[in-house]
């Protein structure tokens, strides 16, 4: 399997077997002088919005790189979508969620201040923050091989949800909820799964997002970490939804 480059500027509709496509500035650096990718490697280019070209490379200079495109992929919008609400969290147990969620298939994230989260994002930390997630969502498409990048979106507080997940169907991870995950039946709307911090939800954010309509989903007797309760998560609709 060739290994994923990415360059969100590129415009590679209408791009077919037999074209060159021509990766250059800190991507093709990286490619060229760190994964030390030579002339008759198969590597991949993609433009993060749902198209990827593979083939060979061409050439190289230090910060260009050539691909003699014999391979095109075009991916729809994925339908239903698949929003991770993941609370911030100390160390970095909110990331290797992030991180997770993206190479199994989450299509956006928001980053929450619930109530109970230690880590806090305020001022210029919160777009630091959000940055610092978007580049590692960004490294996990390119792992994965992703043709599109999903969005991280500034960071909410508990009242901003409804209106940020308007339309969407809130399912709210909360150990010991009557309702399994796995019991859930598609609706036709867009999915956004909501994870607590460290400490778990509040009960009164759990009521306050009651009330605008979430609904309480558990994912199994045992109870998971922050960082790995999403990405289970999405592993099961993602059968569910069968994208697996």
């Amino acid at each position: 399997m060739s290994s994923l480059y990415l360059d969100e500027t590129l415009d590679l509709a209408g791009v077919a077997p037999g074209a060159s496509v021509v990766l250059d500035g800190d991507e093709a650096r990286h490619a060229v002088t760190v994964a030390r990718v030579r002339v008759g490697e198969r590597v991949s280019i993609g433009d993060g919005r749902g198209r990827i070209v593979a083939g060979e490379v061409a050439a190289t200079e230090s910060r260009r790189l050539e691909l003699a495109v014999d391979e095109v992929r075009e991916d729809p919008e994925p339908s239903p979508r698949l929003t991770l609400v993941q609370a911030l969290a100390k160390g970095d147990r909110d990331e290797l969620a992030v991180q997770a969620a993206t190479e199994l298939g989450v299509d956006r994230v928001v980053p929450w201040a619930a109530t109970r989260s230690v880590s806090r994002w305020e001022g210029p930390k919160a777009e630091k923050g959000r940055a610092r997630w978007a580049a590692i969502v960004r490294e996990a498409v390119k792992q994965s091989i992703r043709s599109r990048i999903p969005v991280v979106e500034p960071v909410a507080a508990t009242r901003e949800l409804p209106a940020r997940l308007q339309g969407e169907r809130m399912l709210l991870l909360v150990p010991g909820a009557e309702t399994p995950l796995s019991g859930i039946r598609h609706d036709g709307r867009d999915l956004a799964l909501v994870v607590g911090p460290e400490g778990g939800m509040d009960p009164a954010e759990i009521a306050r997002l009651v009330d605008a309509g979430a609904e309480p989903v558990r994912l199994g007797d045992s109870v998971l970490r922050t960082s790995t309760a999403g990405p289970a998560a999405i592993a099961v609709l993602s059968v569910a939804l069968g994208r697996w």
